[in-house]
C-alpha cells in the first residue's frame, strides 16, 4: 500500500492515476518481500487505461473495492474489470486474492534505493501455471 508518498502497501495520488508520467514511490510495508522491501523507493511510469501490463510486472494499482490505497503488486493475469494482482510474500499481503481485480495506474521500471537497479524476476511459485 502507499500512503502520501509511500508505495508496496499503500500512498496518495489522483484517484484516476498518477498525476505526472514519472512518481517515486516509497514502499511500505512486506507484501512485496523479497523483491521489494519496507523502505525501497521505486521509479514509475504511469500507464494509461489502454496501456499493456504483462503477467510478471510488478505495477502501482489500485482497487476499486479500496480506492483510497495505491499498492505496489505483481500482476497475475488480465480478469475483466483489470488485472489480478498477488503479492511476492504470500504470508503478508493484501491483494486480488482480498480485494478482487484492480487497476493498474504505473508500472515500476526500476528501484531508486537503496538498492538501485532493475527488479529481479518473479519468485519460482511464479513460474507454476495459473
Amino acid at each position: 500500500m502507499i500512503h502520501g508518498d509511500r508505495a508496496g502497501d499503500g500512498a496518495h495520488v489522483p484517484v484516476h492515476g498518477l498525476d505526472a508520467p514519472w512518481k517515486v514511490a516509497r514502499v511500505t510495508g512486506p507484501s512485496m518481500s523479497p523483491t521489494v522491501r519496507h523502505g525501497d523507493r521505486l521509479l514509475v511510469r504511469r500507464v494509461r487505461p489502454s496501456g499493456r501490463v504483462a503477467p510478471g510486472d510488478v505495477v502501482l494499482a489500485r482497487f476499486p473495492s479500496r480506492p483510497e490505497l495505491l499498492v505496489v503488486k505483481r500482476v497475475r493475469r488480465a480478469v475483466p474489470g483489470g488485472h489480478w494482482l498477488e503479492g511476492d510474500n504470500e504470508f503478508a499481503t493484501d491483494d486480488s486474492r482480498s480485494f478482487g481485480p484492480a487497476v493498474v495506474v504505473g508500472r515500476v521500471v526500476i528501484r531508486l534505493w537503496p538498492r538501485p537497479g532493475r527488479l529481479p524476476a518473479a519468485p519460482p511459485i511464479w513460474e507454476q501455471p495459473i
